[in-house]
């Protein structure tokens, strides 16, 4: 009998505590988001037209924390991470969580311009807007986020000048296709972990910073931890999108009205993997110190002002399966090279006075240099020894002929002649005489 009453209140403790358990589970689920978040997402989603339903969830659930897009921290249950991207939602940007650290709210339709709220972020690493509409300047307040890492604010229509002051720990700065003018500031340079560079298509103008580049990433091999983080990126004359790689390192300034020589330090940045200078109107040439850049995939130098021959050391740029040197002006002969000959014509077109393979224009000089050189050697012997004959013709005829038409001369020269031979005649004999009797 104590058996089975013991066994019937076992029963029961464990049915109470099950039940208690879930109780609290499911209040903990109900109350796990902030209130000042749930507060702040519930206002951004009212502000918003999402004409597909792609954040339903934020309207079926209570906890926010669940919301599609939303993390939150497990300690503080505070957002930390907003993943909006491919959404299609039109609207203004939302006010965010002080403590977020990741927002991804690319390709979407979001317009206007960065809130002033946003100043309040404490410690974001990714800032990820590409593709939206969204306008106006860069705010001041940029530069305190000193833990930012990526920046992505390509496919927009910000305008102004680039910030001075950024970051000292950004890996990816991606400005690409807005209305940024002005000057590219030098404080980009200087950011020792950066290995992604995108200021392409803008209105920027005047030349490259001159300055020592410690863009030190890009010149030594580092051990680089990247935010899991996927970004629009260009090369070898094509885009792609793919997660953030730290072994890949992208310059890329085209579509911009940029002018003057290219700094020396820029070709000191030798583990560039894509470099796009393309449509500026850079000018002088390309420095012979460009061969030490041997990790080079893609090289787009087109349309721009540059002249002068083509190094002989870019035909040591094994790893290069892209290059675009067209509409320029390059002259003398491409260098001989597997490589360099691997490509077609159409990587070298607009430049007049360039030849050699792949190109089709070479004079038979240009195409033969060795040829040319043995020829001008036998020209160069030829006219010695007709020299020579010429001197050795004036000068006999010149003496004889003065000796025949001169009787003076001649009588004079004979009685010489004669002289001569009796001295020599006497000399000898003096000699024998004194060797017989020694």
């Amino acid at each position: 009998m104590m058996t089975i009453l013991t066994s019937q209140i076992s029963f029961l403790l464990l049915i109470f505590i099950t039940t208690f358990h879930k109780s609290m589970c499911s209040n903990h689920t109900i109350f796990r988001c902030n209130e000042k978040d749930h507060e702040t997402l519930s206002t951004f989603k009212k502000g918003i037209n999402d004409s597909f339903g792609r954040i339903s969830t934020w309207s079926t659930e209570k906890d926010c924390c669940v919301w599609k897009g939303v993390l939150c921290d497990n300690i503080t249950n505070r957002v930390t991470k907003l993943d909006l991207n491919y959404n299609q939602l039109e609207g203004g940007l939302p006010n965010i969580s002080p403590i977020a650290e990741f927002v991804d709210l690319s390709y979407n339709s979001f317009s206007g311009s960065i809130p002033h709220t946003w100043k309040n972020l404490k410690k974001p690493r990714v800032m990820n807007l590409w593709s939206n509409r969204l306008s106006g300047e860069l705010p001041l307040y940029f530069s305190y986020w000193k833990q930012l890492e990526i920046m992505n604010l390509g496919e927009n229509e910000f305008s102004g000048t680039i910030p001075i002051m950024m970051s000292q720990n950004l890996l990816v700065v991606i400005l690409r296709a807005n209305k940024f003018e002005g000057t590219i500031p030098q404080q980009l340079f200087n950011l020792s972990y950066l290995i992604h560079l995108d200021l392409a298509h803008n209105k920027l103008s005047d030349s490259m910073p001159k300055c020592v580049y410690n863009l030190t990433d890009m010149a030594t091999i580092q051990k680089t931890t990247v935010f899991p983080t996927t970004i629009e990126f260009f090369t070898k004359g094509q885009d792609y999108v793919s997660r953030i790689q730290k072994e890949r390192r992208t310059i890329d300034l085209s579509g911009n009205s940029l002018s003057g020589e290219l700094p020396l330090e820029l070709f000191q940045l030798v583990q560039v993997q894509t470099l796009n200078l393309s449509h500026n109107n850079f000018v002088g040439t390309i420095p012979k110190t460009i061969g030490g850049m041997k990790n080079m995939k893609s090289l787009d130098l087109s349309n721009n002002k540059f002249f002068g021959e083509i190094p002989q050391g870019m035909s040591l740029l094994t790893f290069l399966s892209y290059l675009n040197l067209s509409y320029n002006n390059f002259d003398g002969r491409i260098p001989i090279g597997t490589q360099l000959q691997s490509f077609n014509a159409s990587s070298y077109i607009g430049n007049p006075k360039l030849c050699g393979a792949p190109l089709n224009n070479c004079t038979t000089e240009e195409e033969n240099p060795g040829n040319a050189e043995n020829e001008d050697d036998e020209s160069i012997r030829e006219s010695l020894y007709l020299g020579m004959g010429v001197g050795f013709a004036v000068g006999f005829w010149g003496i004889c002929g003065s000796l025949f038409l001169i009787r003076k001369w001649r009588h004079a020269y004979f009685r010489l002649v004669d002289r001569v031979g009796d001295y020599l005649y006497v000399t000898v004999i003096v000699k024998l005489n004194s060797f017989r009797r020694s």
